[in-house]
């Protein structure tokens, strides 16, 4: 029995996932351990692609201070100890965790419990818990560093295409919506309008009227939404990006060869989502841009200058297919050995 624990954000949240539902087409049901706090229970408390879903009471360490931090810390360990128990029960042989704060308690029960600790990080910044927990893991995920395959689901690459010609521009702010890329739509839409090119706008729920009505205003026909399950039907229509540089999300544009412009979200912890979007710029197989440094003109100039056959061919070598029967095989060889 395997035990997948990690979670918070959409992007560790996705990493689960697709390794869930490729142990599931082996015929192997894994636990997960997550958190009660963050995404993950929205996620998965339903999934029954999972044996038995456990949520902890366990909360960030990074951002607390004097008796707070102490305090998460005991919590933490007293929850270690819980996990173990879970992982004792279950008869786990391997715990897979794709960081986050929710995935302390089961890697640290894991390494209490000497099972073997299998480690995927997302970004080119590795996060604090991952820092202090590497050492001890059996096999440490990460595509920036090592060049292992980024687990993606396949739809990204089976709808992939080389673009050749801007004809449709989709900004992607997340589920959550971006402000400043729905700012930066609202500036350049018309442009974009003048020019005969479609616009796809995810605007995230809190700002959808508000952009919605702008768009009607202006008379423009854009396609606007502020969640879709099924984005990739959305994407592989477009030809040119503008996104958030989530490592999860940089990768399925990746994967589906679409040229994008990552304007990274500037709070983001060790900056890793800049760090992520200029992994791409810098193999010229994408665009990166401080937020500060927007203004209409110089991402009117990136988009219409942008080489599209050029950067679409450079994707296609960036990520390759069957990432998470890649990492899966690798566990259970180790497993098995």
């Amino acid at each position: 029995m395997i035990a997948i624990t990690g979670g918070g954000t959409g992007g560790h949240l996705k990493i689960a996932k697709v390794i869930k539902e490729e142990l599931n087409k082996k015929e192997i049901k894994p636990i997960y351990i997550g958190s009660t706090k963050g995404a993950d229970r929205e996620w998965f408390e339903n999934d029954a692609g999972f044996e038995k879903c456990y949520f902890l009471n366990s909360e960030g360490v990074v951002n607390k201070k004097g008796i707070g931090k102490v305090s998460s810390l005991f919590n933490i360990l007293k929850l270690s100890f819980e996990a173990k128990k879970i992982l004792k029960k279950h008869n786990i042989k391997a715990v897979f965790s794709v960081g986050g704060y929710s995935a302390a308690p089961a890697s640290f029960g894991a390494i209490l419990s000497n099972i073997p600790l299998f480690i995927h990080e997302q970004n080119a910044h590795i996060g604090s818990l991952n820092k202090i927990l590497k050492p001890f893991s059996k096999k440490f995920f990460n595509t920036f560093l090592y060049d292992d395959p980024y687990p993606v689901e396949d739809i990204f690459f089976e709808t992939a295409r080389v673009r050749n010609e801007l004809k449709t521009v989709i900004f992607l702010g997340g589920s959550q919506g971006a402000v400043a890329i729905n700012d930066l739509a609202i500036n350049i839409a018309e442009e974009l309008d003048k020019r005969g090119i479609k616009i796809i706008h995810q605007t995230g729920k809190k700002d959808f009227q508000r952009v919605k009505n702008f768009y009607q205003s202006k008379g423009i026909d854009a396609e606007v939404f502020d969640f879709d399950k099924s984005l990739i039907e959305k994407i592989k229509k477009a030809d040119f990006a503008i996104s958030r540089a989530g490592a999860s999300t940089l990768f399925e544009l990746a994967a589906n060869q679409i040229p994008t412009l990552f304007i990274p979200y500037p709070y983001a912890v060790g900056d890793h989502q800049y760090h992520n979007a200029k992994f791409l710029a810098d193999k010229n197989a994408g665009f990166a841009i401080r937020q500060n440094k927007i203004t209409p003109k110089k991402v009117l100039d990136i988009i219409f200058d942008a080489k599209l056959t050029d950067i679409s061919l450079n994707l296609s070598k960036i990520n390759q297919k069957n990432g998470a029967k890649m990492i899966v095989d690798r566990i259970l060889n180790v497993l098995s050995v």
